[in-house]
């Protein structure tokens, strides 16, 4: 499979056929041996492609799709055993990945301090993370700076060891040997701030329980 160039261009980005050729020569670089440039060049255009659905800021496309990318290899890599599945692994997902999904990673890495690998992903994935969700993590001291709306795709749950869904139904596919866990907690996007701070801090207690759960010890 090569990028498309058929003279209409992509959309999305001034040049995409170029940086996504650009891309995918790193990312091929990156895990030689381990993927065919065939395998790597479709997970390029497909992760581009879905976020240029919902992407509301064009302008961050580009470095959105590279992390993108780079999170679904490197669980395609973990699930076939060739990359390193050192720390545990917990995918939140919820339907828009704009409030209780992305609040519930930001918190994890906070507390967890790297000794959890977090992922975050949504069903119906927004245009943007939700205003309010990101104030009431700034008052807490966990920024947001980098995050953004992205899909579930397959390769992310498989690689979870701890998968938490908030809303999202039955979207979430089911695979043996992982921990399934369903957290009952109000949509952000129809509270004000003061309500999605009483969201924030419940999400705050499930994430340390799970962490002394998964014998992480969360910071003070």
């Amino acid at each position: 499979m090569t990028i498309p160039n058929n003279g209409r261009g992509l959309p999305g980005l001034t040049y995409p056929e170029a940086f996504l050729g650009r891309l995918a020569t790193e990312m091929r670089e990156k895990y030689a041996g381990t993927f065919s440039a065939e395998t790597v060049q479709r997970y390029v255009l497909d992760s581009y492609t879905a976020l240029l659905r919902t992407s509301k800021v064009k302008a961050h496309l580009a470095m959105q799709t590279e992390h993108f990318v780079g999170e679904r290899l490197t669980a395609l890599a973990q699930v076939a055993g060739v990359a390193p599945h050192d720390l545990p692994e917990v995918l939140y997902i919820c339907e828009q990945n704009a409030g209780r999904s992305q609040m519930a990673a930001a918190i994890t890495a906070h507390l967890s301090q790297g000794r959890v690998h977090v992922r975050s992903a949504g069903s119906l994935p927004a245009h943007q993370l939700n205003p309010d969700v990101v104030a009431a993590l700034a008052e807490a001291g966990i920024p947001l700076e980098d995050a953004y709306p992205k899909p579930l795709t397959d390769d992310v749950v498989q690689a979870a060891d701890v998968v938490v869904t908030m809303g999202c139904g039955d979207a979430c596919p089911i695979y043996p040997g992982k921990r399934y866990e369903d957290w009952q907690l109000a949509d952000p996007a129809e509270l004000d701030l003061d309500g999605v701070r009483g969201v924030r801090d419940s999400i705050i207690e499930h994430v340390t329980s799970l962490l002394g759960e998964i014998a992480v010890t969360p910071a003070v």
